[in-house]
């Protein structure tokens, strides 16, 4: 793991399309800027690791189409249904 030290303001760029800037440091909170390209998925490592866990579960089992949107739906991945006619 590669570890740097920034002051607010300061940047780092990784493969030269994403750029990280420290915006705020708060006590043990730091708020950090990314700018990246629009293809690229972003996403926090709590949300990332549920949908890792939720792929192997389906990869193990033969859930219906129903139980895959049911937990797309309880991670937040899935727009508001529309109101019912």
């Amino acid at each position: 793991m590669l570890f740097l030290s920034r002051k607010i303001g300061e940047s780092i760029v990784i493969n030269n399309t994403v750029e990280l800037t420290v915006i705020e440091i708060r006590g043990k909170t730091v708020k950090i800027g990314f700018n990246f390209p629009p293809d690229a998925s972003v996403l926090r490592k709590e949300i990332h690791d549920k949908i890792m866990a939720e792929n192997v579960a389906a990869s193990h089992s033969e859930s219906s189409e129903s139980d895959f949107l049911d937990a797309l739906s309880n991670l937040g991945m899935l727009p508001d249904k529309p109101p019912a006619k």
